[in-house]
């Protein structure tokens, strides 16, 4: 059995099904394969950042994602005689029109994996799970292959392969991609998702004994609880049921809970590791291929999906006739974010097992809504510094439009496999409208102003997130491309087809 497409993804994790449904709504001939026989069930990373959601809002699958999940719960850290002391970690927030979602979305990642192979299944896509990479060769048009299924060995020609396959990732072995870092066995974790009696599920429950650090966070949408609990470097990492009773019944002192059952159960180990590049020619790495830390902070998952929306519109853009080197900016753009969320988690890690407490920050960066690409060579600003939204900045939300269609907001002009061109004020629509006729199909592109257009800023947020008089161009994942003042035609085209965005 063999088969040519243009990309081959391996690994169904977020990251790997992120890429997969980027690629599905822009027609990529794409396989993705997992060689886990049947979707794995353990809950691993539980976390998405707001950006993260903005995300999802922009494939399409927000709602179903929010619906299993829990926004803000609190937490009780408990003594030896059960009493307790509440926390929030999230404290509410005034509602911001630029950032729809301003807190961590509760969720277990398998739950989060179930919506987007949903989402994929509609695209027309499907995972062949089963199936793992044992070998590939490269040249200068593109990779060969061989896959280990089910029942056969299978041969697969691409021009492009992706390793989302893990932190053990078989393809940046075999491409000779170094992978940098420590594992710091002092920091180890028994983890597991179990069925327990005596609790509520109203609150994240954390035990702080002479013992050890003991956790029960409730998963949403399930009957389960995380369990963590923390593995001395002199103590046996037992990874089993009957341990997880009995590091409950030793830490979760005051409190009569039970241990019934467990789902999954894993041995965490405190590795922290990137790759020094994220592509090998026809190549490349993303999620906990290209970089492994702690989860605290709750970074690890949402990297990765980022990674994959990175990589997939130019991947897709690249297939379609861009410039190669368009693929550079993939390593250009993610890995410097790759290595502040290492430093950052195990700034936090170092904390948490100092205080034996729950460390969070909540700013712009942590909710990855700061995160930027100004210093990318896709971010072009003709407007010299300045303050307020710039090129390489993520594109804000703004309600409160009013359309041909009725209301409607920014990210509903935005929302799509498609470049958009946002002109803020009436003097844009001719420029516009030239460039919507040079670039076909490629790109839309709406004019913002504040009264007799066909876009009205009836509420005044577009014109306080974008300014009252500059054009974007912004990018399928929605993060501005091309920022300027000048209706000048020429300069706004060379930067289109410079990007990718005219294939």
């Amino acid at each position: 059995m063999s088969g040519d497409v243009d990309v081959l993804i391996v690994g169904a994790g977020p990251t790997g099904l992120t890429l997969a449904c980027a690629l599905a709504r822009r027609g990529v001939r794409f396989r993705i394969v997992e060689k886990m026989p049947v979707p794995p069930t353990g809950s691993r990373g539980k976390g998405l950042q707001p950006r993260s959601l903005e995300l999802f809002d922009d494939l399409g699958v927000v709602s179903d994602v929010v619906a299993d999940g829990k926004f803000n719960l609190p937490v009780r850290y408990y003594d030896e005689e059960g009493r307790f002391k509440e926390e929030t970690l999230h404290p509410a927030v005034p509602d911001r029109p630029d950032a729809p979602y301003l807190a961590p979305l509760l969720i277990p990642q398998f739950r989060v994996e179930e919506k987007l192979r949903n989402k994929l299944n509609e695209l027309g896509g499907a995972v062949s799970f089963g199936t793992s990479l044992s070998a590939f060769r490269q040249d200068k048009d593109g990779v060969t292959a061989t896959l280990q299924g089910p029942s056969a060995e299978i041969t697969v020609r691409c021009r492009h392969l992706v390793g989302c396959d893990g932190g053990k990732s078989t393809i940046r072995e075999i491409a000779g991609i170094s992978f940098a870092g420590e594992t710091i066995e002092s920091y180890r974790m028994l983890l597991g998702d179990a069925r327990v009696e005596g609790l509520d599920r109203d609150h994240w429950h954390i035990w702080r004994s002479k013992t050890g650090f003991f956790a029960l966070c409730p998963l949403p949408s399930t009957d389960l609880y995380q369990l963590q609990s923390s593995v001395g470097p002199n103590e046996d990492p037992e990874v089993s049921l009957a341990a997880m009773r009995r590091h409950a019944k030793e830490r979760a002192t005051g409190v009569d809970i039970h241990v019934l059952d467990a789902s999954w159960m894993s041995l965490w180990r405190a590795n922290v590791r990137m790759v020094d590049r994220y592509r090998s020619s026809n190549v490349f790495v993303a999620g906990d291929a290209a970089h492994v830390r702690s989860p605290a902070g709750g970074q690890g998952m949402n990297t990765g999906i980022q990674d994959g929306y990175n990589l997939g519109w130019k991947l897709a853009a690249v297939l379609g006739g861009a410039d190669n080197g368009l693929l550079d900016s993939y390593q250009e753009e993610r890995l410097p974010i790759a290595a502040w969320v290492l430093g950052l988690s195990t700034g936090m890690m170092n904390a948490v097992a100092k205080t034996r407490t729950l460390q969070f920050r909540r700013d712009e960066q942590t909710l990855q809504l700061g995160l930027d690409y100004r210093h990318s060579s896709l971010s072009v600003d003709t407007r010299g510094e300045g303050e307020g939204l710039r090129a390489g900045d993520r594109a804000p939300q703004a309600p409160g439009l009013e359309g041909p269609r009725g209301p409607c907001s920014m990210f509903d002009l935005l929302r799509g496999p498609h470049w958009t061109v946002i002109g803020m004020g009436m003097r844009w629509r001719g420029l516009i409208k030239e460039i919507l006729t040079a670039f076909p199909g490629s790109m839309k592109g709406y004019a913002i102003c504040d009264g007799g257009s066909d876009y009205f800023d009836r509420d005044g947020h577009a014109r306080t997130a974008y300014g009252e008089s500059s054009l974007y161009v912004i990018r399928p994942d929605n993060y501005v491309g091309l920022a300027t003042d000048d209706c000048d035609l020429a300069r706004v085209r060379d930067y289109i087809r410079a990007s990718g965005a005219g294939t």
